[in-house]
């Protein structure tokens, strides 16, 4: 009937504004605690949006974990802008992104503030102690979960098996990815077998020397260089955060010789020593290049293709599944994901668990995700305890 509203319309004016609020403190939360890189912060995300809130279901998550992986700049920021988008619309997308990456470029600001004038960071690694035994739990429960989604039939076992041997023995993982949707394409094309896929993160290093930013007064032109700079690296950028750290160490350290060697080893540790996205990098380097409105450019530059990109992918995620042939692609870059997140915290594993406590802690962790509708949160808030408490010790 004329004059009424569409669902849409209703959906915009009655839901819009607490799913608004809802997306704010939830991103907020996350940035604020989600240590641990990509892999984790995608299972802590599954952990609040499928588990706890119910906002969509596991498939629904997998498919957009996946749809992440083919667009470049970072995974878990890109999932967390279209979980924004998937619960309030655009203002959603908006809101989720920017309350993601806040936190952490707000701390890494402060970090490189006391990097410069102190010449050395405060001592994070000693609370990373009890804190990455927790995320790699957070993990292993996340995998659980989403491999009774993902790995529907055999074919798509052996599809994750395929792929999970590959990283593990080096090979890049976008060619795992790539592998595994031409692989479960050419299966559905051949009619041979069903075929149907995601991810990846790490922690950890001491912090040396000292810094001053490059410009202490420094002129539009080299602000707009800064911006230009960080922000080709977020439109071209896929893979892990480590793949920044070529990109960065190119531009700034080879090309325009504006930070050093180690001061570029020490912005990457800052990037990985807190919490949210580990392109959070850029923050660091923009503060030692152009002190706090450095840091601010380098951090709009680095993040905002990933904006983009996402409001570029919703127009196609609701279709992936609108065919069988995109289905089988889907699913097969879903199962390739799944292998890469297990092979990351394989790797966060052996970093992490060293010893009883940190096992101890582990396996804590695991068995309250299992039991209990525990927010992670409280977890990693225990495991900072446990590490601090360690320090204090001695």
């Amino acid at each position: 009937m004329a004059g009424e509203d569409s669902p849409q319309d209703a959906f915009d004016r009655a839901e819009h504004p607490s799913r608004l609020r809802e997306v704010a403190w939830l991103f907020l939360k996350l940035g604020t605690v989600a240590f641990g890189g990509p892999a984790a912060h995608t299972a802590m995300m599954r952990h609040e949006v499928v588990r706890r809130r119910g906002w969509i279901s596991d498939q629904r998550f997998v498919d957009l974990m996946s749809a992440t992986n083919l667009i470049p700049g970072p995974n878990s920021t890109e999932l967390a802008i279209h979980l924004g988008y998937e619960r309030a619309r655009w203002r959603g997308l908006v809101v989720a992104g920017v309350c993601f990456i806040v936190p952490a470029a707000l701390m890494v600001t402060a970090l490189a503030w006391a990097y410069v004038r102190y010449g050395d960071t405060p001592a994070l690694a000693g609370l990373l102690y009890g804190v990455v035994p927790v995320v790699v739990a957070v993990i292993v429960h996340a995998l659980g979960g989403l491999a009774r989604t993902v790995v529907k039939n055999v074919w798509l076992g052996a599809v994750a098996a395929a792929a999970l041997a590959a990283y593990l023995l080096g090979v890049n993982e976008l060619v795992v990815l790539g592998a595994g949707a031409v692989v479960s394409a050419l299966s559905h094309l051949t009619a041979a077998l069903p075929g149907r896929g995601r991810a990846h993160g790490l922690a950890g290093v001491p912090l040396l020397a000292a810094a001053q930013p490059v410009f202490t007064d420094p002129t539009a032109s080299q602000l707009a260089q800064l911006f230009t700079t960080l922000l080709k690296i977020g439109a071209v950028l896929y893979g892990s955060g480590y793949v920044l750290v070529a990109f960065v160490r190119g531009d700034f350290v080879q090309r325009l010789g504006w930070i050093s060697e180690q001061q570029l080893l020490d912005a990457v540790a800052i990037g990985q020593l807190t919490p949210g996205p580990v392109f959070t990098t850029a923050t660091f380097v923009g503060y030692l290049v152009a002190g706090p409105l450095g840091a601010l450019v380098g951090t709009v530059a680095i993040f905002t293709p990933s904006f983009v990109f996402v409001g570029l992918l919703t127009r196609i995620t609701d279709r992936l599944r609108a065919t069988a042939w995109t289905s089988a692609v889907l699913d097969g870059v879903n199962a390739v994901s799944l292998a890469l997140m297990a092979g990351v915290s394989l790797q966060l594993a052996r970093t992490a668990i060293v010893d009883w406590p940190t096992l101890a802690v582990f396996g804590c962790a695991l068995l309250l995700l299992w039991r209990s509708r525990l927010n992670s949160a409280w977890l990693i808030a225990g495991g900072a305890a446990v590490g601090l408490l360690r320090l204090l010790l001695g």
